[in-house]
């Protein structure tokens, strides 16, 4: 057998979080090629819709689900059609987030609770719901999306920090394994890419820029190498890890100021 089977998903059954677009769509565009059937959710008939018909255009036949994934009885519908229309889930990826960009001290307690549902809970209710049936099949990867900001922190992301912080932990105490993805350019950053009236570039867009040994944003592209490999028979001995695909800002103090 040749060592690159190792990475192959031939025949595995990949449910991605939230994967109507972005990374999530990214990801398992990957694993589809890679292999996999393709399983995604997302919170809207309308959002499943428009995931599918870009899957569709890709060539992909996925399989789309309207579920909120923090609410734990959807969820376990959810995986309970899957198994009955699909098959029984061989590879989880909790992508599905949320992010607000509001100085603590002007955040409610009803906004933090939200964030940290969606970003930390929500893991916790899809893992929960999958891995049964992964124990009785004898195998299964779980690969969570935390972040950066599960090592660093910031004044306007004191929720999305905490929660993925709190999936960090999580990650090992459950022995799968995640994706702390840095700067990504997708829908979500795309206001803090803008370019200004003036023509020049957003003031944190510059920011990054000078942070990032790469010197660029991310592309969700960048995430499908590590993605496939810890879906894939290839890390089979990898558990508790958080990978950090971040241009190595993370790595680097920054740039001495002119």
């Amino acid at each position: 057998m040749s060592f690159l089977n190792n990475f192959s998903l031939e025949g595995k059954i990949a449910l991605v979080t939230g994967a109507s677009y972005g990374i999530g769509f990214a990801i398992a565009s990957a694993y589809a090629e890679a292999g996999a059937t393709i399983v995604f959710n997302d919170i809207k008939q309308e959002l499943v819709d428009k995931g599918l018909a870009a899957y569709a255009e890709k060539g992909i036949k996925a399989h789309g689900y309207v579920c909120d994934v923090t609410n734990e009885e959807q969820v376990n519908e959810l995986v309970k059609k899957v198994e009955e229309e699909v098959g029984v889930i061989d590879i989880l990826v909790n992508n599905a987030g949320i992010i607000k960009r509001i100085p603590m001290c002007d955040m409610s307690a009803a906004e933090f609770r939200q964030v940290i549902d969606v970003d930390l809970n929500a893991p916790f209710i899809v893992s929960k719901a999958v891995i049964p049936s992964m124990i009785k099949k004898g195998h299964g990867k779980i690969i969570n999306i935390c972040s950066m900001m599960s090592e660093l922190g910031r004044e306007t992301v004191s929720a999305y920090a905490a929660a993925k912080g709190g999936l960090k932990m999580l990650t090992k105490n459950i022995q799968c394994n995640g994706i702390g993805p840095g700067y990504i350019a997708t829908p979500q950053t795309a206001p803090l890419r803008e370019i200004q009236p003036d023509g020049s570039r957003h003031p944190f867009d510059q920011f990054i820029i000078a942070k990032t040994p790469a010197a660029r944003w991310g592309n969700a592209e960048d995430l499908q190498g590590p993605a496939v490999f810890l879906a894939s028979d290839a890390s089979n001995f990898v558990n508790g890890h958080v990978l950090y695909v971040d241009g190595g800002i993370l790595a680097y103090i920054g740039k001495q100021p002119q």
